[in-house]
């Protein structure tokens, strides 16, 4: 698109923001003024406006239409997002909207207006961000059948011929609705001659070398620039082409995949200006890891309640039966390998941890982990707690603290983490240890399963994580007890 379509469409989405911003006001103070008075339309609605005009004034109106805009510029929400189709969009939106509201709240006490009260914020802020969202849903779906139809497009120059570069190349070719067209590629080498190139169904145009840059740029009028060359041995090449497109005000895009990453993720972020290239390996984005963590002090806090009854007979129990503390609590290795307090009903003679070395000998569990199926340190009462999982639940503790999970890798001793000889095995420190977790569930009793069984499917969870999946966890959860599997 050129720029003066560009900046009409910008202008047109600017009025789309105000216009869905002033129709929410209108609305907000409607479904208030509806419980207290009823409402007759259209009459109370010319009404209600007559009202608003009176009490806000023509230049209270203006500030909050010029905050509104200015928030929703600083949040880059009219900045190009073709090339990732807008990803994210909406986290942005919603930042902006409750901003904004916050803002408007802050308008009605500054300026004594008691209409802008919290229940209309909240209607405002429900309806903005609803209607926004969707008036952007629908942009997308009507650019997206323009570009696919051959318009609105954006010349793409491709800077280099490797395997990285022709993979892109490919994947714009088949993604029409972004709206970009590869007009060529320059590369100091050209195929069939250039390692590593992987030709396309469609071959791209060869339009020169590296040193002609310049030439290409006002020979084919290019709207962006893509850069595949690898850094190490083309840095001082790459550098002098971003300096070139900076000056002419031309996007690049920098290829980021430098490595071969077999699990990591990459994505872009900024600290203080700086900008970042941050290699992730376990999937769990910011806003399902926020509700993962609210679905656990609820769940944890409801669980204590209801089995607060169960707490006190087991206690009891366990001082009855056995001289002893009540609880059991062990250092055990948590998220990215912060050492915690994990308490549970001690389900063993007192100092039974000083025993253990003269027990190694008996240990019939693989790898570094020490198990022992009828260990003689177990009480009689431990073992129907062991049997029945009784003596995990003051674990949920744990997870109102936050230094737990409901679902997650079991959480190991120091002991066994010391000996852990593989990097990859640390993996499992890089999300929050669980009271419950697929090797568990899998019915898998910690002395017949392997150790590298039980890591893989530690693994296997880290890498495929969704909140379905602890959902799932924690249904097969409950059988498990009643089969009464012995996991510890």
């Amino acid at each position: 698109m050129q720029n003066s379509k560009r900046l009409i469409l910008v202008y047109c989405l600017k009025i789309f923001d105000i216009a869905i911003m002033l129709m929410a006001m209108t609305t907000s103070f409607i479904l208030v003024e509806i419980p207290r008075s009823g409402f007759v339309w259209p009459h109370d609605l010319y009404n209600l406006w007559q009202i608003k005009l009176k009490l806000i004034n023509v230049f209270l109106l203006v500030l909050l239409v010029g905050i509104w805009h200015l928030v929703f510029l600083s949040m880059g929400l009219y900045d190009s997002r073709r090339i990732d189709r807008g990803k994210g969009e909406h986290h942005d939106v919603f930042k902006a909207v409750v901003m904004g509201s916050m803002l408007l709240l802050v308008v009605g006490v500054l300026f004594q207006r008691n209409q802008i009260n919290r229940d209309v914020v909240l209607y405002f802020a429900t309806l903005t961000f609803t209607f926004t969202c969707l008036g952007r849903f629908f942009l997308r779906l009507g650019l997206d059948w323009v570009r696919v139809h051959n318009r609105n497009l954006r010349r793409l120059l491709l800077v280099g011929s490797n395997r990285r570069g022709m993979a892109f190349a490919h994947r714009v070719k088949v993604k029409s609705q972004l709206g970009y067209r590869v007009v060529g590629y320059i590369d100091d080498e050209f195929p069939p001659y250039h390692e590593g190139y992987q030709p396309l169904s469609i071959p791209l145009p060869y339009l020169g070398s590296l040193e002609e840059f310049d030439e290409v740029l006002s020979r084919e009028q290019i709207d962006e620039v893509v850069i595949a060359l690898p850094i190490r041995s083309f840095y001082e090449p790459m550098k002098r082409i971003i300096e070139s497109c900076e000056c002419q005000g031309i996007q690049v895009h920098l290829l980021s995949d430098f490595f071969q990453l077999h699990i990591a993720r990459a994505r872009s972020a900024e600290f203080d200006g700086i900008p970042l290239l941050t290699l992730s390996t376990h999937n769990l984005p910011i806003w399902p890891g926020y509700m993962k963590r609210a679905f656990d002090v609820t769940v944890a806090g409801l669980a204590i309640a209801l089995l607060s009854p169960v707490f006190f007979l087991v206690a009891l129990l366990i001082k009855l039966l056995s001289p002893g503390p009540v609880f059991f609590v062990q250092d055990r290795v948590g998220y990215n390998r912060r050492p915690f307090r994990m308490i549970k009903f001690r389900s063993m003679v007192p100092n039974a941890h000083l025993m253990q070395k003269e027990l190694e000998g008996f240990n019939e569990a693989q790898g570094p982990v020490f198990k022992i199926k009828d260990d003689p340190r177990i009480t009689p009462f431990g073992r129907v707690l062991r049997k029945t999982s009784l003596d995990e639940l003051p674990q949920l503790f744990n997870v109102l603290r936050g230094d737990m999970s409901l679902v997650g890798p079991r959480p190991l001793p120091l002991r066994d983490v010391e000996q852990f000889e593989e990097n990859y095995l640390n993996r499992r420190f890089s999300v929050k240890p669980g009271i419950t977790c697929l090797w568990q569930v899998n019915g898998r009793t910690a002395t017949r399963a392997s150790f590298d069984d039980w890591i893989e499917q530690d693994l296997e969870y880290i890498d495929h994580w969704s909140f379905a999946l602890d959902l799932k966890i924690l249904a097969r959860t409950i059988p498990a007890v009643l089969k009464g599997t012995d996991a510890h």
